[in-house]
């Protein structure tokens, strides 16, 4: 039984004109409901999350400041979205989200959380759409708990995971590879344990060489027991903010060489989804609907 996080209140309301499609996190699990490629009973809620396991990732202050609404409006334009009450009950949840779906990869080889990869977030900052670190957050909390000790983060959404990369830039147990736009946002990189950064206009054979080649290299280097995999689909030539030209079936293709790597190593994956900025949210949805496909055919 393959598990997916979500909740209603992932769909957080914007204020109108907002570049962020919020939308889209209502229409995934709609869409596959539909099609049938799942049904209700792979849908969990997530409760919100501990307090003790934030901050065993971010910054107490930082936390403090998110929970209490006293966050900088300097900091809160950073993020990207006007900060309120629902927005941090909204984090919280995604976060525990993604926490129970590793749990629940553990036992059935893969689970997904419909929001999250929240990547931007670093220890004590939030910025572009993220406040809390979803996947670093539950990577702690295996490795905290023992249920892992050997961690491999597969950062494929457009932007590089900056704040993914600061959070363990000293943490042995974790390798953290960002496949990424090199001339894209964040413009202040960090430093991953393996950053390949890609020159404007990448297609998809390019694209997917790259990730063949590098990924069992990384899986047979790293030896990870445990594996957490965004799956952006900004990387699309159709996306907004991305400056990669990939088709929908090429992204589709990369799904599928992630998660057989997986299967062939007997890893456990945890995939969040990320983003996606393309004009029609229909392809937005259509994408990341993919994600979900691929697995359930391999699974």
């Amino acid at each position: 039984m393959i598990k997916i996080a979500y909740h209603p209140i992932y769909a957080h309301p914007l204020p109108e004109g907002h570049r962020f499609p919020m939308l889209k996190y209502e229409l995934i699990p709609a869409q596959l409901l539909h099609e049938g490629t799942i049904e209700q009973s792979h849908l969990f809620a997530p409760e919100p999350l501990a307090e003790q396991y934030i901050v065993s990732t971010h910054d107490e202050a930082y936390w403090q400041q998110l929970k209490q609404l006293t966050l900088p409006y300097k900091e809160q334009r950073r993020i990207g979205f006007p900060l309120d009450a629902q927005l941090v009950e909204r984090e919280i949840r995604i976060a525990q989200g993604t926490i129970d779906g590793a749990i629940f990869a553990q036992q059935h080889g893969v689970a997904f959380n419909v929001a999250g990869g929240t990547h931007h977030a670093g220890s004590n900052w939030g910025e572009g759409f993220c406040l809390l670190n979803d996947q670093a957050i539950a990577a702690n909390y295996l490795l905290n708990n023992y249920l892992a000790s050997r961690i491999l983060i597969i950062d494929l959404d457009v932007h590089q995971g900056n704040g993914t990369a600061e959070i363990f830039q000293k943490e042995d147990s974790v390798f953290t590879f960002s496949m990424h736009g090199d001339k894209n946002f964040p413009f202040r990189k960090e430093q991953s344990d393996l950053d390949i950064g890609l020159a404007d206009g990448v297609t998809d054979d390019e694209f997917l060489s790259i990730l063949d080649e590098k990924l069992p290299q990384l899986i047979k280097k790293h030896q990870p027991d445990f594996v957490f995999y965004l799956a952006g689909v900004d990387v699309l030539a159709s996306d907004k903010l991305g400056k990669l030209a990939l088709s929908k079936q090429a992204c589709k293709q990369r799904d599928q060489i992630v998660f057989e790597h997986c299967l062939k190593n007997q890893l456990p994956v945890q995939v969040s989804m990320g983003g996606g900025y393309s004009e029609d949210i229909k392809i937005i949805v259509d994408a990341h609907c993919n994600t979900f496909r691929t697995a359930f055919s391999l699974y």
